[in-house]
């Protein structure tokens, strides 16, 4: 399997080594593996012959335009910014959208992660196609891909020959998906070897604040709820304090962040029972009813569904304590009035 590994000035450097180092530890510990797949070749390339990473370390590039034949397989890890408008100003005419382009026409396997996906963004291949990113930048992506289906909430997405990562350090998961693709049994063996656990989803580190200021109306709203977080909020009265119709926020909600003005106000109810759990030594019943919910059940189905955890796990920051059997796992709460 040839792999190129795409870059470009201002590289995110933790990144860029993390996929560079998994492959590499993938090809120490193949011959490890039963029918030892064969090694990965990897090709650090770029626009000309060398890159300055975002902390000013100088890399040797092959230009991409040299790699014949094609590589198997194009990634492009994160560029090292921190803002969106500075990720939508470097990935706009960039020179490198081109060959993308070409690469994804003749049949080359693409991926990338956190602001690197909008390098494939831009470049039109993921239209029409399911894809993540970090989730800060979830705002900015939509309103400038709208051909793109994007779920930022997940750490990992595969769709045909494309396969997008989240935040930063989904640059992990997405080097393990190339080894899996050679060999499920080496990238375990790798998995392990570097101590790498299954990664949660990016939802529970999402913070509705600073998605809502994309968006004036969006900000409005997510400031109301919070000051009216242990009361029911039904959507018509929530609409009729901004001002706005129930349509126009429903409107604003899936464009800007992609759910449901209701499942909006979940992720800020849960935001603040995290806060609420790592913060204080209330009972998770006092929790549960300061956030809006009168059964704490319905609250610890949400964390089990929307963050992947349990109340006993947000509350110690870990994702894998168990708080009930199974068999109470699978009860479904009651309703709660939003």
């Amino acid at each position: 399997m040839k792999v190129a590994v795409l870059t470009t000035d201002g590289m995110f450097d933790s990144g860029l080594s993390v996929v560079l180092d998994v492959l590499s530890s993938a090809n120490a510990l193949r011959s490890e593996v039963c029918g030892a797949p064969s090694p990965i070749e990897v090709t650090v390339a770029g626009i000309g012959e060398s890159v300055t990473t975002g902390h000013g370390l100088r890399i040797h590039t092959t230009p991409a335009r040299e790699l014949k034949p094609a590589p198997d397989i194009v990634v492009m890890p994160a560029p090292g910014v921190k803002e969106s408008h500075h990720v939508i100003g470097l990935v706009a005419d960039h020179p490198m959208l081109s060959w993308i382009r070409t690469m994804a026409e003749e049949g080359t396997a693409l991926a990338a992660a956190c602001t690197g996906t909008f390098f494939l963004a831009e470049s039109g291949v993921l239209d029409g196609r399911r894809a993540t990113t970090s989730w800060w930048l979830g705002p900015a992506f939509r309103k400038r891909y709208p051909a793109v289906s994007l779920n930022e909430t997940s750490t990992l997405i595969h769709d045909g020959r494309v396969t997008t990562a989240g935040a930063a350090f989904a640059h992990i998961d997405l080097a393990l998906s190339i080894v899996r693709q050679q060999s499920p049994a080496l990238a375990e063996l790798v998995s392990r070897h570097l101590l790498i656990g299954d990664r949660p989803s990016q939802a529970a580190f999402a913070i509705p604040s600073m998605l809502a200021g994309a968006d004036p109306v969006l900000t409005a709203f997510e400031l109301w709820v919070r000051r009216n977080l242990a009361n029911p909020l039904p959507l018509k009265s929530i609409a009729g304090a901004l001002g706005v119709s129930e349509r126009t926020l429903q409107r604003v909600t899936a464009s800007v962040v992609g759910m449901s003005p209701m499942d909006f106000v979940h992720e800020i109810r849960l935001d603040q029972a995290t806060f609420l759990l790592r913060t204080t030594t209330m009972s998770t019943e006092a929790i549960a009813r300061a956030v809006g919910y009168q059964h704490v059940g319905t609250l610890r189905a949400l964390i089990r569904r929307r963050r992947g955890s349990t109340l006993a796990g947000l509350r110690s920051g870990a994702h894998d304590q168990p708080e009930r059997s199974p068999q109470q796992v699978r009860s479904s709460p009651g309703r709660e009035p939003f």
